[in-house]
């Protein structure tokens, strides 16, 4: 079986869709990264969420947040892959850009990224927009996107 896109607004998912993108962001962020923070931000009510899976296997997820909620112009955060070097995150940025244009009618996209994976977000686009700053404990920089 192929890999899936599946898109959805916070009042479209099911509970246990909304469940298995919490516990997979809670596993990743808070537990592989041993990083205490609040992911709950109250920013996934307005957000478009995305995710590819491979059978009944979620392989990557993003949300995708319009322009006011977690950033000033329309945002792309919660990315994670999990299963790496398969190209799942590319084309999660990619569907995530896509929705950020169809949704929000995006012509410029932030991320706060981790400033280790800055080469993976210019490979989709992004360029880096501040001088690097402390997150959660973690460096980030920020990065934006324009056609």
């Amino acid at each position: 079986m192929g890999l899936q896109l599946h898109k959805k607004t916070f009042s479209e998912l099911t509970a246990a869709e909304l469940y298995e993108l919490l516990r997979i962001r809670s596993e990743v962020f808070v537990v592989e990264q041993d990083c205490v923070y609040q992911d709950l931000d109250d920013d996934d009510q307005p957000a478009v969420h995305l995710w590819l899976s491979e059978g009944e296997r979620i392989v990557a997820i993003c949300r995708v947040c319009p322009a006011g909620t977690h950033m000033e112009a329309v945002s792309i955060g919660r990315v994670i892959t999990t299963e790496r070097g398969k190209g799942y995150g590319k084309r999660m940025m990619l569907a995530g850009i896509g929705a950020a244009r169809e949704h929000f009618g995006a012509t410029r996209i932030d991320i706060e990224a981790q400033e280790y994976a800055k080469g993976f977000y210019e490979q989709v686009g992004f360029r880096q927009s501040s001088e690097p700053f402390m997150l959660d404990g973690i460096p980030h920089i920020r990065m934006t996107w324009t056609p």
